[in-house]
């Protein structure tokens, strides 16, 4: 008995012993998403249903942000916060967008930093009216076909190195910002920033991505790698990061404004190391460079007013597409309302009107004070009604003129408790863009002479203090004289083409602020004629277009960038609100709603109160 009690035992042991091994067995070896050696990015192993929502539009990533008291969206969370806490505590939406930047300057130097460009449509409600702020950075001095071609035996400008660096017109920009709107200087407006360089934050799953894919390049610089790898590697998913000597740089331009960055320590770390690796950018580039504020650029969709920026930005050919879709589609029997985005009819024609717009874009765009961009031309309805017959809705044609380089970016957009509204945008270009980084300030040297030429009959020839094309655009709509919506598309080429869906979304479908990014996109190569379409898309009308004779391909939403946009509703039965110490000490709300969207592709989201 005591035997078979034994063996009951040991079987009953050996039982539980199995029970438990296979439990364990069907475990997550990554509980909780947390990443290992073998797993490096768990939740992309996850076979599993998307969940839907309740209400509206069930594919609808996230619902709108709305908030009366202020409200900004960004592509990083930390961001977000920084310019939100800066509107609670007076600020107004310049002050927000500058301190926002600056974090993204931190935590995300795959797309932006202090040693980029920047570009803004600023809304002032106390003028009603609407201001555009060029920030791009010019050539150094001693930049010409020749000495790329016979100085350096190159064929085109390089994409990496110090010689692929413009003077990087940032910190600039931030400086005009806050010099003409804001309420508050660089010490308030940069200090989260600082803090957050010093003290680290987590590296998310977007950025991760984007530094391991960079790996080769940051190694290609000594102190590249120094600061942004370890032992030669990207860093671990959700590692925390620092860059301290990032830090230093914002507390230098805390104390001393722009003149350290174009005068100073800073200015004197940039020319060393730009001419060490045989450049010839000099003092005098960076003390005589200053932002320009010019006149946006519009046109009218089914009467709303659409803005860009004037040229050497490509935000023109955005504003030309809309035009020959409004003009082109009644000329083919279409309207695109009628039609919605599941039918092919909707999307050739969509893809058609960019090949057009971008041709023009390719063939025109340069640097205004160079070369004469005709807009009163190209803007014209009539223009577009002249290229309605060079779309065959049965047949994809060939581009006329080929072109365009891909890159990364952030845009953010803030709006405040007295009605300004800032539609903002700010680049290193490629991802980590020259892949050089300026010792000792822990900062990302652009790469934005990359889009010059060589080409002396190009509009974009390089030439001494020249801006290159730029491929980064901030939106802004405006009804009857109103304000009415922010909206930007991070990513290079693809902007142009994402403003135009944004705006036949919102204004010919109706869909939301949210609901605009929450919805596929196509994106098409100018240089390949390959049109991409995300995966849902793909599969509903990717082999109707197929047939017509487009090169198709699906993509995942890394190919069409990253969005974000703010609505503002008026009521017209509140009083306009009026800027004074009273009005922040009684913390008024603004005469309306504003409601913001933030896209999912990315790591950020949008905050109010």
């Amino acid at each position: 008995m005591k035997v078979k009690t034994m063996h009951c035992s040991k079987l009953i042991a050996a039982a539980y012993f199995f029970l438990f091994s296979s439990l364990a067995m069907t475990q997550s070896s990554n509980p909780f998403g947390i990443p290992s050696e073998e797993s490096p990015t768990p939740a992309a192993n996850v076979v599993v249903a998307s969940g839907s929502r309740a209400q509206g539009w069930l594919g609808q990533g996230r619902s709108e942000v709305i908030a009366r008291h202020g409200i900004v969206a960004t592509s990083d969370t930390l961001a977000a916060q920084a310019g939100l806490e800066v509107l609670q505590k007076g600020g107004n939406a310049i002050d927000a967008a500058v301190a926002a930047g600056a974090v993204l300057d931190v935590t995300s130097q795959n797309d932006t930093g202090i040693a980029g460009d920047l570009f803004a449509l600023v809304y002032i409600a106390e003028e009603n009216k609407l201001y555009a702020l060029n920030s791009a950075g010019w050539a150094p001095s001693g930049w010409t076909p020749d000495f790329f071609k016979n100085g350096l035996n190159l064929e085109s400008v390089p994409s990496a190195g110090v010689n692929a660096a413009t003077v990087p017109g940032a910190i600039s920009g931030y400086d005009a910002l806050l010099q003409r709107f804001g309420t508050l200087g660089f010490k308030e407006t940069f200090d989260r920033a600082a803090r957050i360089a010093d003290e680290g934050w987590g590296q998310g799953e977007r950025r991760h991505r984007d530094l391991v894919s960079s790996e080769n390049k940051l190694r290609n610089d000594e102190y590249s790698a120094e600061v942004f790898l370890e032992n030669a590697r990207a860093p671990d998913l959700y590692k925390i990061i620092k860059n301290p000597d990032l830090a230093n740089a914002l507390r230098l331009i805390q104390e001393e404004g722009r003149d350290a960055f174009y005068k100073g320590a800073i200015a004197d770390a940039l020319v060393a190391r730009v001419q060490s690796g045989g450049g010839v950018m000099t003092h005098a580039d960076l003390a005589e460079f200053e932002s320009e504020w010019v006149e946006p650029i519009s046109t009218d969709y089914h009467g709303y007013d659409i803005f860009q920026l004037p040229p050497p930005g490509q935000g023109w050919a955005g504003l030309e597409m809309l035009n020959i879709l409004e003009v082109c589609a009644p000329h083919h029997g279409l309207n695109l309302t009628s039609l919605g985005p599941s039918n092919p009819d909707y999307w050739h024609l969509m893809v058609e009107a960019k090949k057009l717009a971008y041709s023009d874009l390719q063939a025109y765009n340069g640097d205004p004070l160079f070369v004469d961009v005709p807009l009163n031309k190209l803007l014209d309805k009539s223009y577009a009604e002249g290229l309605c017959d060079r779309i065959d809705m049965n047949k994809a044609s060939e581009p006329s003129v080929k072109g365009g380089l891909d890159g990364g970016t952030i845009y953010l957009t803030t709006a405040d408790r007295w009605g300004n509204m800032v539609s903002f945008i700010h680049s290193i270009f490629s991802v980590y863009g020259s892949g050089v980084t300026i010792p000792p300030y822990g900062m990302v040297l652009h790469n934005r002479g990359v889009a010059f030429s060589l080409d002396a009959d190009s509009p974009n020839v390089v030439a001494p203090r020249k801006r290159p094309f730029h491929s980064i655009i901030a939106g802004f709509v405006m009804q009857d004289g109103e304000p009415l919506m922010t909206f930007g598309n991070m990513g290079g080429a693809v902007q142009p083409e994402t403003h135009a869906q944004h705006m036949v979304n919102v204004i010919d479908h109706g869909m939301n602020i949210q609901m605009t990014t929450d919805a596929a996109r196509f994106t098409h190569s100018q240089n390949s004629n390959r049109l991409s379409l995300e995966h849902d898309l793909y599969r509903l009308v990717g082999g109707a277009l197929s047939a017509r004779g487009h090169d198709v391909r699906p993509v995942n939403g890394g190919a069409v960038g990253g969005y974000q946009g703010i609505l503002f509703t008026k009521d017209p039965t509140l009083p306009e609100p009026t800027y004074s110490q009273e009005s922040i000490d009684e913390d008024h709300p603004v005469n309306g709603i504003y409601r913001a969207g933030s896209d999912h592709r990315k790591d950020g989201g949008a905050v109010g109160w």
